[in-house]
């Protein structure tokens, strides 16, 4: 055989197990700063413990917005099948699935450790139906802790809190903030900064993750973080689109999993570090750091079950069903 003929065999031959096996290319949007920010460090994470396993899944990561797809709008682009995955911090869903209000919900998550367990609980089962059912399947469990900071002043209970206009990031913990006398404003945490800059926002609750690495602390003067008492918690996790989710084989979605485990094992260390570099920003600033105390965390959760949790309950059965399962959890 000439070495024409060699090579077009060749070619042919490479073609067909090219057919047979095809490349994936995934995907992955999210807001935050690459290799700065846990979230991204994470995600990369997630993709070098899937490729060790699977390296013919492709992952590309466009991290701070430079898929060009605002943060809130990823959702959409899920469940209209154009992107693959995105970190998303879950609350940005409750305008098409109100239900998601429970991952944010005051008063529900204790401290970390309570909230990595409820991944093996019926919550989880639950929380997980209502999200393939709204076209998406939650990957990863990442929790993050979060704290309030403030232009103005230093945020204790409820009543410190009356006329700061304020990010919650939720409309249910909003109902909360409006009953202590806060005015509220609905944005993204990649608006958070200019907000306060231009004075469209006194004071904001969010992540510590986010108060670092969107050096939020250059424009608030008063942190309350820390400590034994946690009013905000929020579940941020890798979410994909249902129907790319479906087109992968059983033995990819076993390994999805299991390097979705690893993830979250890095990333709640990641967290556990994340309050502590918060109050050192804080502090290294020059601002004035302090942690909720016992009463005013029951004056909040005391609040927070005459506003927000009816408020959710009433939203449908199955949010009904999540805060019962949720708060059934010992």
């Amino acid at each position: 055989m000439n070495r024409f003929w060699q090579g077009a065999l060749a070619l042919i031959a490479s073609a067909a197990l090219a057919g047979t096996a095809p490349a994936q290319e995934i995907k992955i949007s999210h807001q935050f700063k690459a290799n700065t920010d846990g979230r991204d460090k994470a995600v990369r994470v997630f993709v070098a413990e899937v490729n060790k396993k699977d390296p013919g899944l492709k992952f590309r990561i466009y991290p701070g917005s430079s898929l060009n797809i605002k943060p809130v709008a990823q959702l959409d682009a899920m469940q209209a099948g154009t992107l693959e995955m995105a970190v998303y911090p879950m609350s940005y869903a409750v305008g098409k699935i109100p239900e998601m209000s429970i991952v944010i919900m005051p008063g529900t998550i204790s401290n970390l450790d309570f909230a990595l367990k409820l991944k093996d609980t019926p919550f989880y089962t639950k929380l997980q139906q209502v999200a393939e059912k709204n076209g998406i399947h939650i990957v990863t469990w990442w929790w993050t802790p979060g704290g309030f900071a403030s232009k103005n002043q230093a945020i204790g209970g409820p009543d410190t809190v009356k006329g700061e206009k304020m990010r919650a990031a939720d409309p249910t913990f909003e109902s909360m903030l409006k009953a202590a006398g806060a005015s509220v404003i609905n944005i993204p945490s990649t608006e958070i900064y200019p907000s306060l800059q231009s004075g469209v926002l006194t004071s904001t609750l969010t992540s510590a993750e986010t108060f670092v690495s969107m050096r939020i602390y250059e424009q608030t003067k008063f942190a309350t973080v820390g400590g034994d008492y946690t009013l905000w918690w929020l579940l941020q996790p890798l979410v994909m689109s249902k129907a790319a989710w479906d087109k992968l084989t059983p033995a990819q979605k076993k390994i999805f999993e299991e390097a979705a485990a690893k993830s979250n094992t890095y990333f709640a260390g990641l967290q556990r570090e994340a309050v502590h570099k918060m109050e050192e920003a804080y502090k290294k600033a020059g601002a004035q750091v302090r942690a909720l105390t016992k009463p005013e965390f029951d004056a909040w959760i005391t609040l927070a079950k005459k506003t927000a949790w009816p408020e959710y309950e009433a939203k449908s059965a199955d949010a009904k069903e999540l805060l019962h399962l949720i708060t059934s959890v010992k």
